[in-house]
């Protein structure tokens, strides 16, 4: 009898020590064909995600004797990825849209905090290593009419409209190469490039709205008098880096760098973007952006923006 319990024991750790050792293999044979099946994804496909942000703001005051004045501000935003990968070719799509409104209780008018509409597309084929020829396409625009805020002789608040969308628009592309070690890190040259800057001509004709004067060559963003677009040839340089500063907190830069050939190449166009998502869970962040342009067609001097607040974030 002490000889049968004594097999059977022997026969049930055996059979759970199979089985563990069965369970262990379904699972690594699980992990590999999920990784398998994310590496073709990526590799030979279409690989998408997106985020959708809402970021508000609001101040109130009441007998406060240090001064304030109610406000409320929302920015709506969308940073979308769409990538095509497959064999030596490489098709990477990002889109980027912002909006955003300042409401301020002793004021006539609502003010933009933020108007950005965006897109990048840069298609690559390997040429050698991690390096592609590439060609590129770049826009830029603003969605609603941007308005410059003053007084009259009474003191009230008064605007004069400056912009509107597709004024300016701006069209940049050519081929280059690119170098991209993985999706965070990307980089590109294009030598013989193409920028066209679109206006309205309503801003190039007749008197200048904002002088006063007949309209100069050039003074709305570089483009002639009567004209509705500016063409340049030239050199671009584009850099895309994104990094994780920490746990739960990523930084997202892009630098684009632009010379004119045609007319005062050593003036550089530059124009970078900064993006720092600070998760707290899965739906709520702090989010801060943060764009730097120079541009002597449209500004002789350094134009900024930035905006941070509380964000609702969802991912798709």
């Amino acid at each position: 009898m002490r000889k049968i319990f004594l097999l059977l024991f022997v026969l049930a750790n055996l059979t759970f020590v199979q089985a563990q050792n069965t369970e262990k293999e379904l699972a690594q044979n699980t992990e590999k064909a999920v990784k398998k099946l994310n590496d073709t994804i990526e590799k030979e496909g279409w690989k998408a995600k997106g985020i959708v942000s809402l970021l508000l703001n609001q101040s109130s005051f009441n007998n406060w004797i240090a001064g304030g004045e109610d406000s409320f501000s929302g920015t709506l935003g969308i940073n979308y990825d769409f990538n095509y990968k497959k064999d030596d070719v490489t098709w990477d799509n990002k889109v980027l849209a912002s909006y955003g409104l300042l409401q301020t209780k002793n004021t006539d008018f609502s003010k933009k905090t933020d108007d950005r509409l965006e897109f990048n597309s840069i298609l690559g084929k390997r040429a050698f290593g991690d390096w592609y020829y590439s060609f590129f396409l770049n826009f830029r625009t603003q969605f609603t009419t941007g308005y410059i805020y003053g007084q009259d002789a009474n003191g009230k608040e008064i605007r004069t409209e400056q912009t509107k969308f597709m004024s300016p628009g701006y069209l940049t592309t050519g081929p280059g190469i690119y170098w991209s070690k993985d999706e965070n890190l990307k980089i590109n040259f294009a030598p013989l490039t193409s920028k066209f800057t679109f206006v309205d001509n309503a801003y190039t004709s007749g008197i200048d709205r904002f002088t006063g004067l007949p309209y100069v060559d050039g003074d709305y963003f570089g483009v002639d008098e009567g004209k509705t677009m500016r063409y340049e040839l030239g050199f671009y340089a584009s850099v895309y880096y994104k990094l994780a500063i920490m746990t739960n907190v990523t930084a997202e830069n892009t630098l684009n760098l632009y010379s004119n050939y045609l007319e005062d190449p050593q003036n550089v166009d530059i124009n970078y973007s900064l993006n720092i998502i600070m998760k707290i869970n899965k739906f709520l962040s702090a989010n801060f952006a943060f764009q730097a342009i120079y541009d002597d067609n449209a500004f002789r001097g350094l134009q900024t923006r930035q905006v941070f607040g509380l964000g609702v974030n969802f991912g798709f």
